[in-house]
């Protein structure tokens, strides 16, 4: 079955740097589009990144330039790079698959879900 795994989360500082990895098992992963979403307590899940099949990327205008989306077809992963946290960015980080891209700004528009990891960003 799909599997999405994300790694990487963990406890940082504000200002610091993290690198969040997403392992993609059980699909043809280069047919599908990827993201990774967060969500923080008491907010609706948001889209942070996105990656199309082909290698184009979307950022909200609100995170361009701290965050960095790339994936590695030859290793079926994707990878979030998020520089100069902050505090709001606490939360739990998804990363998610579609294979259509006709909604990719939506959470509706993915088939396939990770389980998330943790990231928390202290003052």
């Amino acid at each position: 079955q799909v599997q999405l795994v994300e790694s990487g989360g963990g406890l940082v500082l504000a200002g610091d740097s993290l690198t969040l990895t997403c392992a993609a098992s059980g699909l043809t992963f280069s047919d599908y589009g990827m993201a990774w979403f967060r969500q923080a307590p008491g907010n609706e899940r948001e889209l942070l990144a996105a990656i199309s099949k082909r290698g184009t990327t979307y950022y909200p205008e609100s995170l361009k330039g701290r965050f960095t989306i790339s994936r590695d077809n030859s290793k079926n992963t994707v990878q979030v790079q998020m520089s100069t946290l902050k505090p709001e960015d606490t939360g739990v980080y998804h990363c998610a698959a579609a294979q259509s891209w006709s909604k990719f700004v939506v959470d509706s528009g993915y088939d396939y879900w990770g389980q998330g990891t943790q990231v928390t960003v202290s003052s």
